[in-house]
């Protein structure tokens, strides 16, 4: 995606180490006046987050978004669904490799943006076998090893 000024950064480390990325769509999130305040703070979790189709429209779930702790009786769920924005060509594109194939879509990356807006980069993944998660470790403790050498070189 663009590298632009990210204020707020959360990742998804597990989403990484769980699946294959196919395709990445940046999205738009609707939230309410304390959740806005809560990721401001850092206080976001997506390791069991996921996105799923309620009829036309793209929602995430369990997505754990921290109360925000200055809030009143006004304040937030802390894992409820958040619909998330695209474009509706992106979102028909997202409907169809669901339906023809074993590909789920799972959030990589919550962030702030300059302006102040909160989106999310979610993903087309496809889920990694055993034997892909143990080449994975593999290499990155290979590059882990030679970024010590040469640091000490």
């Amino acid at each position: 995606m663009a590298d632009r000024l990210r204020l707020i950064e959360i990742k998804n480390k597990k989403a990484y180490f769980e699946y294959i990325i196919v395709e990445e769509f940046e999205a738009g999130i609707v939230l309410s006046g304390t959740e806005i305040k809560s990721v401001k703070n850092g206080e976001v979790n997506l390791s069991d987050a996921y996105c799923i189709f309620k009829g036309k429209e793209l929602f995430l779930k369990n997505a754990f978004i921290a109360t925000y702790k200055f809030g009143n009786n006004q304040n937030h769920l802390e894992r409820r669904d958040r619909k998330l924005l695209l474009k509706k060509q992106e979102l028909k594109k997202l409907k169809r490799k669901l339906d023809e194939r074993g590909l789920t879509i799972v959030p990589l990356l919550f962030f702030v943006n300059e302006r102040g807006l909160a989106k999310v980069i979610i993903a087309l993944t496809k889920g990694k076998k055993s034997y892909d998660k143990r080449a994975s470790i593999r290499d990155k403790d290979q590059k882990r090893d030679l970024e010590r050498l040469n640091k000490y070189r």
